[in-house]
């Protein structure tokens, strides 16, 4: 699998942060009237199932995320567990 170049994977993981905070706020039922009824969805509110959707959603954009973030392998000296393991 190709990898795409360093500056482009954190363009794509800002929008993705972004999209995740739009989701979170797209989840709160600002949309309903005061004292209206909820509609039944699927056995749920549906504010509920809004909101079940937009966390699922975020879940997997935060997945995409993490697969765009670059996590180093090795230990840095400036690890504080690193000198229990010198030790040893």
């Amino acid at each position: 699998m190709r990898r795409l170049p360093l500056a482009r994977r954190e363009r794509l993981r800002r929008f993705l942060l972004a999209a995740i905070v739009l989701l979170y706020v797209l989840s709160i039922p600002w949309y309903r009237s005061p004292g209206a009824a909820p509609e039944i969805v699927l056995g749920l509110p549906d504010w509920v199932a809004v909101a079940l959707v937009c966390y699922a959603a975020a879940a997997v954009l935060n997945a995409f995320a993490w697969l765009l973030t670059e996590v180093p392998d090795a230990v840095g000296s400036d690890d504080p567990g690193a000198d229990e393991e010198a030790d040893r």
